[in-house]
Order: structure tokens, then C-alpha cells, then sequence
């Protein structure tokens, strides 16, 4: 058990929240038209799951050396031992085979876009070390998920999970411009790069809160799009408070609730999907 805790820590699982609501959103939105399988739900599950795991897991080893150095992170799995480097590509070769199975469960085009979106999310990883805009390589690697979902469900045109996709990706990158603004300083002196690294925190800030005000706008253009009822909308204008709520959290000056505010998001993700599903089947 205590090993199987420290693979649970080591990628974080608890954060899975953030990418599979919307991965079911955007197959609740295709069940519309298409016919519903609670073995979706499973493999879509087990996908979204996988595929975080193998992302984190990988993002881990290739930051090992940093993660070291860094005394925010020098507590975690790999730079104090608990976990050795064999055991984690171990669990990053199994996580991207489960992820490759529940592909090929659920589609031959879910399968064949598998190594694709592999790439994707593998490649945030690297993007530090190439690229000013890494915060908006990982909204890309969440946007991912709802448009995945719905290919998924069996969903093939319009316009619903590509929109849903933007918002995703615009909330993603937004709250992920914060989570960076703690390492400025380090970044900075490594030659990593980042938003805030590269402009400053105040300037990443606003970028952030930009990104959020377009994460709300998307939102209402996925409820027009798809011709959902109020508590679609209720749920947008709940989505808006908790990011203003972490918004107010932030300051210029003051980072300390970053980690609180971070964790709100988990929230975000759970909302939308509840209020998107009692729009669909209830309202």
C-alpha cells in the first residue's frame, strides 16, 4: 500500500479531476445524437486517466534534474528516492499502454489518434525548454480531452467539442500561468522559460485573468452552439465565480494562496459537467 501511495502522489492522481469531466462532457454533448454505452463511460474514464498518469509521470523524469534544485519541488517522489527512475519509466511505458488499450476499445479513430495525442501531452514537458508560451502547450494538452470524448461517444461533426476545447484550453493555460508565477525567480536563473519568467508577474497575471474572461465567453458560445436550457447557463456563471474567486486569490505581490488557488480548479471541472448533464437529461 505504501508503494502504490507513492505512485498515487507521484503523478498526483487526485488531480484527474481537472481533464475528465470534460472528457464526459464532451461525450455527454455527442450522446445527444448518438447511442449512450456505460462501457464508454469506462474506457473513456480509463483513457483519461491513463493518459494523465503517463503525462505526469513522463513530465516527472524529464524535470528529475530541476525538480532537485528547486526547493519547491525537491520533496517529491524522484529527487528524494522514494521512487527510482526504473520504476517510474516502468509506470510510464504501462500507463501509455493501458491509454493505447482503451484507444483501440473504444474506436478505430480513437485509436488512430491515440499517438497524437500522446505527442501532445508528452510535449509540454519539453516546452520550458523552447518556448515562452509553455503554459499554453499545456491548455493545448487539456483541450485534448473534451474533443476526445466526444469522438469517443461516437460524435463526428460540429462545432460543440472544439469550442468546449478552446475554453478548456484557455482555462488550463490561464490557471497554469499562476501555478508558474512561484518559480520566476528560478526559472529565470535555470533558463527555463515561461510567461511569467519571460514578463514579469504582474504582466502574467493579467494575461491569466484575460484568458479566464475568454474561458467564460467560449463557455456561453458551447451553450448557444448547442442549444442547451438555464441550468447550462447557471453553471457557466458558477464556473465564473470560482474564477474570480481564484483570480482575487493572486496578487503581484503576494503569491502565498497560489497552491489554493490552484486547487479550486478541481472544482471547476466537476461543476460544468454536473450543471451540463442536468441541462441535457433534467432541464
Amino acid at each position: 500500500m505504501r508503494k502504490l501511495s507513492t505512485y498515487l502522489s507521484f503523478v498526483r492522481f487526485s488531480h484527474s479531476v481537472f481533464a475528465l469531466p470534460f472528457a464526459l462532457t464532451g461525450a455527454l454533448l455527442a450522446w445527444r445524437t448518438e447511442a449512450f454505452s456505460w462501457w464508454q463511460v469506462v474506457w473513456i474514464a480509463i483513457c483519461m486517466v491513463a493518459a494523465r498518469c503517463a503525462a505526469m509521470g513522463f513530465n516527472r523524469l524529464v524535470d528529475a534534474r530541476w525538480d532537485r534544485l528547486n526547493p519547491r519541488t525537491a520533496g517529491r517522489e524522484l529527487p528524494t528516492g522514494r521512487l527510482g527512475r526504473g520504476e517510474a519509466v516502468a509506470f510510464v511505458v504501462v500507463a501509455t499502454l493501458v491509454f493505447l488499450f482503451g484507444a483501440w476499445r473504444l474506436s478505430p479513430l480513437c485509436l488512430a489518434l491515440a499517438p497524437v495525442a500522446l505527442a501532445i501531452v508528452f510535449w509540454y514537458s519539453l516546452a520550458k525548454r523552447y518556448t515562452t508560451y509553455t503554459q499554453l502547450f499545456l491548455g493545448l494538452a487539456m483541450a485534448v480531452a473534451p474533443v476526445g470524448g466526444w469522438f469517443a461517444a461516437g460524435g463526428r461533426g460540429g462545432a460543440e467539442p472544439w469550442l468546449l476545447g478552446l475554453a478548456i484550453g484557455l482555462w488550463v493555460g490561464g490557471f497554469d500561468i499562476l501555478y508558474a508565477c512561484q518559480d520566476v525567480e528560478f526559472d529565470r536563473r535555470q533558463g527555463l522559460r515561461s510567461i511569467p519568467a519571460t514578463f514579469g508577474v504582474p504582466a502574467a497575471l493579467a494575461v491569466s485573468r484575460t484568458m479566464h474572461v475568454a474561458t467564460i465567453l467560449v463557455m456561453g458560445l458551447v451553450g448557444w452552439e448547442a442549444a442547451l436550457p438555464l441550468p447550462y447557463a447557471a453553471g457557466v456563471a458558477g464556473v465564473a465565480l470560482l474564477l474570480a474567486y481564484e483570480q482575487s486569490l493572486v496578487r503581484h505581490d503576494d503569491l502565498s494562496q497560489v497552491a489554493r488557488a490552484f486547487d479550486l480548479n478541481g472544482w471547476v471541472g466537476i461543476l460544468y459537467f454536473a450543471m451540463t448533464a442536468l441541462a441535457l437529461y433534467v432541464a
